[in-house]
């Protein structure tokens, strides 16, 4: 359909701000990047529909992230990854987001759809789902509500596209550190990466570089080091 590629890195690429996944252990973060909890806002049928920040945490130059999700001292490690034998393996594609993505048309917008990367965030459900809003994108109103839904996936799972210009809708994120909470699964979610920061691989590989990204912390993905919802499973909490 010849949509273009998502511009690499909003952050500017700077080397000194990125996160990296070590072999079985935490993820490393440089650069003071902001951490903050993110809770999902639902409506009163439990429809996922806005996030509300958290107080900043307190954090250092560079501070490290359980990943296991055994730690006594979550969000942060306190290495008990050694303590129970942690396999982390990373198992995610390498292959640049459009690849996984199936594209769903309409009227006047394109969605991109990487089922793999969902993280369950579920703002993609109310009024209707996005899939059959995209049909209607020629109305304002389904217009809207397409580009709040994918804008607010917090996977980057879902992108929507001007069909015209062929350019993504994303919103402008400061590079920075969500860690999602999700009341309504009555659960704790993934980290939240914004603001196209380098994830780099334990084999020194940098992932793409995407504008929304969900690292697993519960330790129980499939599709790690990203989210695969199986937070929910686990029944996650980070005692937040």
């Amino acid at each position: 359909m010849g949509i273009e590629k998502p511009a690499e890195n909003a952050s500017g690429g700077t080397a000194a701000i990125k996160v990296t996944v070590t072999l079985n252990g935490p993820y490393i973060v440089e650069g003071a990047i902001p951490l903050a909890n993110q809770t999902i806002q639902s409506d009163s049928e439990g429809g996922s529909r806005e996030w509300l920040e958290g107080p900043p945490f307190e954090v250092a130059e560079e501070y490290h992230l359980c990943r296991c999700g055994q730690s006594s001292n979550k969000p942060f490690c306190d290495k008990t990854h050694l303590k129970v034998g942690f396999d982390g393996t990373e198992t995610a594609s390498r292959a640049p987001y459009l690849d996984q993505a199936e594209v769903f048309e309409g009227p006047t917008m394109d969605l991109t759809d990487a089922q793999p990367l969902c993280a369950s965030g579920r703002f993609c459900d109310p009024d209707g789902s996005i899939w059959n809003l995209i049909e209607q994108t020629d109305d304002p109103d389904p217009r809207q509500k397409v580009k709040h839904q994918s804008g607010h996936c917090p996977s980057g799972r879902l992108v929507v596209w001007d069909k015209a210009t062929r350019r993504p809708y994303e919103p402008v994120f400061e590079p920075s550190i969500g860690l999602v909470q999700d009341p309504v699964a009555g659960v704790s979610g993934p980290i939240w990466v914004r603001g196209g920061i380098t994830i780099e691989s334990a084999d020194g590989r940098a992932y793409e570089i995407r504008n929304r990204v969900t690292l697993c912390r519960c330790g129980a993905s499939n599709n790690k080091p990203f989210c695969d919802g199986s937070h929910i499973t686990v029944r996650f909490k980070d005692g937040s």
